[in-house]
């Protein structure tokens, strides 16, 4: 299983499924982060964390245990 953790910057990937219970998966859908978005990795902190991501047209900050829970194609 691959998660947006994994992705490096460049890379443009799809969305596959969401794991994560209760608040902190709606928190993610309602950033705009649904099964089957395309999401492009922007930059990587220089300590790794956060990860900024282009989404649906705007940019978002991610923490790497929020990507964590995005399995990705």
């Amino acid at each position: 299983m691959r998660t947006l953790k994994d992705a490096r910057v460049g890379d443009t990937v799809t969305v596959v499924r969401l794991h994560g219970e209760g608040a902190v998966k709606r928190r993610i859908m309602d950033m705009g982060i649904t099964k089957g978005v395309d999401i492009h990795v922007r930059k990587v902190a220089p300590l790794g964390d956060p990860m900024e991501l282009s989404v649906r047209g705007y940019e978002l900050s991610v923490r790497k245990a929020d990507a964590a829970m995005i399995e990705i194609d």
